[in-house]
């Protein structure tokens, strides 16, 4: 059965920081891109960084560049969003992505096949 599995989120002040965990199964994980998105109550689901299968490759929307950090453990089976110097804007249910062939649509919702069930950030001012 594949699956992922967020954990990490919390409750937070501005300025602090979390690490998302999120653990795969079921898949060839190093085959995988992986990504986080995240979805604050109103919008829509939006992309926050990635991880090309290929290694070597991350990208990251510009509203958290520099401050979170994706990586990923092959061996674990496991991606990571190290988020520091968090906002409350960065409050939302953050959803680790898996895409087998996402191609250029790394940054879209529908390059991805594979989703977890999110969990919830969320920063207080």
């Amino acid at each position: 059965q594949v699956q992922l599995v967020e954990s990490g989120g919390g409750l937070v002040q501005a300025g602090g920081s979390l690490r998302l965990s999120c653990a795969a199964s079921g898949l060839t994980f190093s085959s995988y891109t992986m990504a986080w998105f995240r979805q604050a109550p109103g919008k829509e689901r939006e992309f926050v960084a990635a991880d090309r299968w290929n290694g070597g490759s991350t990208y990251y929307a510009d509203s958290v560049k520099g401050r979170f950090t994706i990586s990923r453990d092959n061996a674990q089976n496991t991606v990571y969003l190290q988020m520091n110097s968090l906002k409350p804007e960065d409050t939302a249910v953050y959803y680790c992505a898996a895409g087998g062939r996402v191609g250029a649509f790394y940054t879209r919702v529908i390059g991805y096949d594979i989703w977890g069930q999110g969990t919830q950030v969320s920063v207080s001012s």
